[in-house]
């Protein structure tokens, strides 16, 4: 019987053993092993052209998720070049529109002021190069479905700006005769390029005569049988009938270089010295002469910053534009009598600095428009919160009244003026541009 064990357990050792070596062999020798890191590049055992089978290569245990990543990668791609084919068949056509904003050759003088007013401060464009001084300047910019492009500088010549097919607008200077001898030499040369097909529609921006007898221009406008279509007037002029006439604002007077202002927090927070100011020219037998009389009779020296000259200069020295600047960032009221035209460059200069505008709100002479909204027809029915005075004798009841102002008063008010500047010109720049969408391109609102 211990015999009999004994057999059993050498034999089951022996057993162990060989299957052990079995084993081990399989394990270690056996080359048709395939483990589980493993596999053949295709299922079946892939035959090469040499009738070889593929190289194995290892198996890379995130590929399902990998794959899964790159399904979604490629769908978010192919479902965004789609968002982005959508959007260019819904893009609208940018048409293109020149504007010219040289009307002469000569003296700065020439230079017409609306032209820079309307590009760098309405349609807020930009110029280059950057140095006012330069010959040529030019630059562009995109508003509603127009890309507008500017051209100004002295060598701005006729014949020398290259006319894109389509549209242009013309800036022109109607103040005084010299004036309108060369605004009619542009208008000959444009109809020229109209007559040939060089360019299709017309606008004009004009700075019109101070007594608003334009009519000069008259025959060229499409309904008088000319070919401009459109026509944005400066002052209370008549002709306003917001169909193809539309009244424009004076602006700011850019040829003696008055600057886009930038707007900050100091220039409503900051303490000013003077109640008023008044920096220019005192005509004999005007207004202005009244106003001066008022000022000295009441002793308003010590509280207004004046300073008056009797001969009017078109350029205004780095000096001089400082002092006239400062004076307007210093003082709480710009006062603003009439010139030869209640506008004036005054008005639109005070508002870029919060300095409230007094006017004095009476017809000047000649043919402007009579109506119950004028003068500064445009200016009232923007809702300009200005302070409107009849006789320069109401001056000193108005001063007394801002004496007795609280520092949070004066505040809220110049706040209340630069947001509505700001304001004004981003409704003179849409109307501008909408204007010349409906007339030239047809496009209307909601089309």
């Amino acid at each position: 019987m211990r015999y009999f064990r004994r057999k059993v357990a050498i034999i089951i050792i022996l057993a162990y053993i060989i299957f052990s070596l079995y084993a081990a062999y399989y394990v270690f020798f056996n080359k048709r092993v395939i483990s589980r890191v493993h596999r053949v590049v295709n299922k079946g055992s892939a035959i090469l052209g040499n009738g070889k089978a593929a190289e194995e290569e290892e198996w890379n245990p995130w590929e399902e998720n990998e794959r899964a990543d790159s399904l979604s990668l490629q769908k978010r791609r192919e479902a965004f070049r789609s968002y982005q084919d959508q959007l260019s068949k819904k893009k609208p056509t940018a048409y293109q529109v020149q504007i010219w904003g040289k009307a002469a050759i000569g003296n700065p003088c020439s230079y017409c002021p609306i032209g820079l007013y309307l590009w760098e401060h309405i349609l807020e464009g930009p110029l280059n190069p950057l140095d006012k001084s330069s010959q040529w300047r030019e630059g562009e910019i995109q508003s509603g479905k127009i890309n507008f492009s500017f051209y100004t500088g002295p060598a701005v010549v006729q014949g020398q700006v290259p006319p894109e097919p389509g549209s242009v607008v013309l800036v022109l200077n109607g103040r005084e005769q010299q004036k309108i001898s060369s605004s009619i030499q542009w208008l000959q040369h444009v109809q020229a390029l109209v007559q040939t097909r060089s360019i299709s529609r017309v606008a004009v921006v004009l700075l019109g005569n101070e007594q608003c007898n334009n009519d000069w221009l008259r025959s060229y406008l499409k309904r008088h049988g000319g070919f401009v279509d459109v026509l944005f007037l400066v002052y209370d002029s008549p002709w306003v009938n917001d169909k193809d006439v539309f009244q424009w604002p004076l602006g700011v007077a850019t040829y003696r270089n008055f600057p886009v202002v930038p707007l900050s927090s100091q220039m409503v927070k900051a303490e000013r010295p003077y109640l008023c100011n008044f920096l220019g020219t005192i005509y004999k037998n005007s207004s202005r002469e009244t106003l001066m009389g008022i000022l000295k009779q009441n002793a308003l020296g010590k509280d207004c910053l004046i300073h008056a000259r009797e001969k009017w200069l078109p350029q205004e020295t780095m000096d001089t534009s400082r002092q006239y600047q400062m004076a307007l960032a210093q003082s709480e009221l710009t006062l603003c009598p009439v010139g030869m035209n209640t506008e004036s460059y005054r008005i639109y200069e005070a508002c870029a600095f919060g300095s409230m505008p007094v006017l004095e709100d009476v017809l000047t002479p000649g043919l402007c428009e009579r109506g119950p909204r004028s003068p500064l027809r445009l200016l009232k029915d923007a809702g300009a919160p200005f302070i409107y005075l009849k006789d320069w004798k109401e001056l000193p009841a108005i001063l007394e009244r801002e004496r007795a102002m609280m520092q949070t008063e004066r505040e809220e008010r110049r706040r209340r003026l630069l947001e509505w500047y700001s304001g004004f010109r981003l409704q003179m720049k849409e109307r501008f541009t909408e204007v010349l969408e409906e007339n030239f391109f047809k496009i209307t609102e909601g089309v």
